[in-house]
C-alpha cells in the first residue's frame, strides 16, 4: 500500500482499505485509540481509488449512473453526500480490486468517470 498522507486520524484517502483488507483503516484507528488488540490484517488484493469530483455550482446535488458504476465485480462507491458545490469538489470515491494495482486503479477511474453528480 502506497501512502499520500499520515494523519493522527482517519482520513478518506484510506478509503481504499474498505475494499483492499479485512479490517479498515477507520476499524484500526478504532481499535488503536481504544486500546483493542489489533490482529493480523488479510489482503484480499491489489486495490485502489479514484475520486468523483465535479466543478460547478449548486445547493441540491444527487447521483446518477450508479449500477452502471457499480456493475463491474469487486467495485464500490464511497458517496460522500455533499449537499453544496461551489467551485471544485471532492463527492466520493470508487473503490476497486483486481489482480494488479494498474488494473484496480483502472477500474476504480471507469467506476469514478460512470458516476453522474446532478447539479
Amino acid at each position: 500500500m502506497w501512502f499520500s498522507e499520515v494523519s493522527p486520524r482517519p482520513h478518506d484517502t484510506g478509503l481504499v482499505t474498505l475494499i483492499s483488507q479485512d479490517l479498515s483503516q477507520f476499524a484500526l484507528h478504532a481499535r488503536a485509540i481504544l486500546g483493542l488488540p489489533i490482529p493480523l490484517i488479510r489482503q484480499f488484493g491489489p486495490s485502489a481509488s479514484a475520486v468523483i469530483l465535479v466543478e460547478g455550482t449548486s445547493t441540491q446535488t444527487a447521483f446518477a449512473n450508479l449500477g452502471a458504476a457499480l456493475s463491474e465485480p469487486d467495485t464500490a462507491l464511497r458517496l460522500f453526500g455533499k449537499p453544496e458545490v461551489n467551485g471544485q469538489r471532492r463527492m466520493g470515491v470508487a473503490l476497486a480490486r483486481d489482480e494488479s494495482i494498474e488494473a484496480a486503479r483502472a477500474k476504480a477511474t471507469r467506476a469514478a468517470q460512470a458516476v453522474v453528480v446532478e447539479l
